[in-house]
């Protein structure tokens, strides 16, 4: 096995006594693609400013390409792009002069930063809007931008967080698009977002709360571990008939979109469920647990035993 873009053992982190980050793990491949889900406050962006060296741990290590990333931060710099919550563009900037900035930054010679300028607007799609200035972009054509401002150093390491957030359906699944095809050229690709659907996206998931990772494997392995079963009711009258079904012991209701989503665990509760709501014109149907079942799962679990 090659060695691992992004390795974090064990970071440990607090803010005013409060524990951010404990005992975070993980390691990243070349190729592959991991994410940190979970909503705010779960930790996300300190292991990614940790990784980074925008922030040192309390505890633990991490490294980019073997490379420390507290005490050698000048070796990891062009191996890594960062791509923070508000990434910086410079709004009164065009998209052209927003990518010469940042490759100017970064040092590249004229030659280079126009070849790369031309293989990124390709890849953004940005080209018919090059002259555009970045303030007057859309939200997805931002987030675009700002990951092309992001490669133009042409990292092998890329740290995403919440690059989505904010961002209308359409963009994100481009956007997730664009991501898809820089794994595929072999970058490694660590990536935030709180929006569970996106999970189903990368290789590896880690599901964090209060900086804890309550679970972690393929989008697959996380979803089969819910540990119960669902019945999805679906028609009028739902709030109603959710204080009622609340009240069966052993019944969870959570609402899913237009749907209550019933969990339980036994063929007892199964058959309660159905005797109560036989005649109320709800329809039934078998629910399929997915990584937002398994997340709110272990939330509760977890609640349930720092009581």
């Amino acid at each position: 096995m090659s060695q691992p873009a992004l390795e974090l053992e064990r970071l440990a982190r607090s803010w005013d006594g409060v524990p951010a980050l404990h005992e975070l793990s993980l390691s990243l491949q070349p190729g592959r693609t991991i994410g940190l889900i979970g909503p705010d406050g779960a930790g996300k962006t300190t292991a990614l400013r940790i990784a980074c060296g925008l922030l040192a741990a309390d505890g633990g290590h991490a490294r980019v390409f073997g490379f420390d990333s507290t005490t050698q931060t000048d070796r990891i710099r062009d191996l890594l792009g960062y791509m923070p919550q508000r990434f910086s563009l410079y709004p009164d900037l065009s998209v052209d002069e927003n990518l010469r900035f940042f490759a100017e930054l970064h040092g590249l010679p004229r030659a280079l930063r126009l070849q790369r300028r031309e293989k990124l607007l390709a890849f953004s799609r940005l080209e018919p809007f090059v002259t555009r200035r970045a303030g007057a972009l859309s939200g997805g054509m931002k987030q675009k931008l700002a990951l092309a401002c992001t490669l133009i150093h042409e990292p092998r390491l890329l740290l995403l967080d919440e690059p989505t957030t904010g961002v209308d359906p359409v963009s994100r699944l481009e956007f997730w698009a664009l991501l898809k095809s820089l794994a595929e050229e072999g970058m490694a690709l660590c990536v935030s977002t709180p929006y569970m659907d996106e999970a189903e996206r990368l290789d590896e998931v880690l599901l964090l709360h209060r900086g804890r990772v309550l679970s972690r494997g393929t989008p697959a392995d996380v979803a089969a571990a819910f540990p119960g079963k669902i019945l999805a009711a679906r028609g009028t009258g739902l709030l109603d008939w959710k204080v009622r079904l609340e009240a069966l012991p052993g019944v969870e209701v959570w609402r899913f979109g237009d749907e209550l989503h019933l969990v339980y665990r036994e063929a007892a509760q199964e058959r309660a469920i159905r005797t109560l709501l036989d005649g109320s014109g709800l329809e039934l149907h078998a629910g399929e647990p997915d990584i937002e079942h398994t997340f709110f799962a272990l939330v509760e679990a977890s609640e349930e035993e720092s009581a």
